[in-house]
């Protein structure tokens, strides 16, 4: 059966923490440029693969308080400065709200890995004694949602995705579900992931995920490229604020862009790698477009999940190829950020929105000598100055799990 369109809501504010910058300008700016943030992390000075996309150095427990910070893993604390940045950008500051109406859905798979990691090390080294008793509630993928409720005193739904790479578009597409029933107000949406700890890196190496790591770095993420050999990894945050545009109006909150559709599907394929035939992936796509009341030709620009590893590329420009009319513009921000992981769908979004408010698409980074399986209009090179009024943004993770947002002009 077809689905029915189910109806807009307006992004009314925006909050970002990546490699590409620590605000939503700065962001905006590296990915226009198509800037790689890829650099050899010290921290991983001793193993093979050593190239990460770090946020930039920031002090991160000044702006939370240090009595608040210390017992806050680090996808925590990015979680709330990008929380904090969307709700001030939103003109909701100082909680002008009914805050048993105010929703948060967060995404983060990984959770505290940094914080498993050390413990673990004390379990081991010194014994049960050593290990802290803030363990759980710091590492739970849970507390993101939870510490900004806490943080912003919202009581309406706190609720947590976890769809692997997919969790922020999860996330956002849940959010907006709530609002369109009626289930709060207000919803503060996305996704949030900080792994960039010497297990995590050596498990997804070990998994030959990674980008070869005799690759100079600043040309290791590269999307569609034919000499790309894998992902770097990043970390992130972003998060949106979503409402029903006749209540943004009635406070006088202009809409950055409209969220219109989503769509959610799983391949049912491989546990780890993309079905080739991209049938799982296209369910996502029609959904989303259904929901949104558009058809395949209605868009004219794709965030793409673009990994820049051979099976997801290769599976994803089929995927466009064969689902989309029109030739709509292609775009990766990965080649400037690495992959966030849960965070990508959320930053991604994010972007997706700045695109369609500016009506600039940004470029793929690293994008030298495009791959023959990519025979779509992946935009290189520079900006491409050009009006949209649909968009999509695609998310894929392993598992399976495929969403698909669709993003409107205001």
């Amino acid at each position: 059966m077809t689905p029915r369109p189910g109806g807009p809501v307006a992004v009314t504010g925006l909050g970002l923490v990546s490699a590409a910058g620590t605000d939503v300008d700065s962001n905006w700016k590296t990915v226009l440029a198509g800037a790689s943030t890829a650099a050899e992390d010290p921290r991983l000075a001793d193993l093979p693969y050593r190239v990460t996309c770090r946020v930039p150095k920031t002090d991160l427990p000044g702006q939370l308080g240090r009595d608040r910070a210390w017992r806050l893993d680090r996808f925590v604390q990015l979680a709330l400065i990008a929380a904090r940045q969307a709700v001030t950008d939103a003109g909701l500051g100082g909680g002008a709200w009914d805050s048993a109406r105010v929703a948060v859905v967060l995404g983060s798979t990984l959770g505290g890995t940094a914080t498993w990691e050390t413990q673990q090390a004390r379990f081991h080294g010194h014994g049960p004694t050593r290990v802290s008793p803030l363990v759980l509630p710091m590492s739970l993928p849970n507390m993101a949602s939870g510490e900004v409720a806490i943080d912003l005193g919202t009581h309406g739904p706190s609720l947590s995705t976890s769809t692997a790479c997919a969790s922020g578009t999860t996330a956002i597409g849940l959010a907006r579900d709530l609002l369109l029933q009626d289930r709060c107000d207000i919803a503060i949406a996305g996704a949030t992931e900080a792994c960039l700890s010497p297990f995590t890196i050596t498990a997804f190496g070990r998994m030959k995920a990674l980008a070869d790591p005799d690759q100079p770095a600043v040309r290791a993420s590269r999307p569609f490229d034919a000499n790309r050999s894998g992902f770097v990894m990043g970390e992130a945050a972003g998060v949106l604020v979503l409402e029903r545009p006749t209540d943004a109006r009635s406070r006088g909150a202009a809409a950055r862009a409209l969220v219109t559709g989503f769509g959610a599907s799983t391949d049912a394929y491989h546990s780890t790698a993309p079905d080739p035939s991209g049938r799982g992936a296209a369910l996502a796509v029609h959904a989303a477009l259904a929901d949104a009341g558009l058809g395949p030709g209605d868009v004219q620009h794709i965030n793409a999940h673009g990994t820049s590893t051979r099976l997801n590329d290769a599976a994803e420009a089929g995927l466009i190829a064969r689902t989309y009319s029109g030739s709509p513009s292609v775009t990766s921000t990965k080649g400037v950020t690495g992959h966030t992981l849960s965070a990508a769908g959320a930053i991604e979004a994010a972007y997706t929105v700045l695109g369609v408010q500016h009506g600039l698409q940004p470029p793929v980074a690293n994008l030298t000598r495009v791959d023959d399986c990519a025979g779509i209009d992946l935009i290189r090179d520079r900006p491409r100055r050009q009006a949209v009024q649909a968009a999509v943004s695609h998310s894929f993770g392993f598992g399976g799990h495929n969403g698909v947002l669709v993003i409107q002009r205001a």
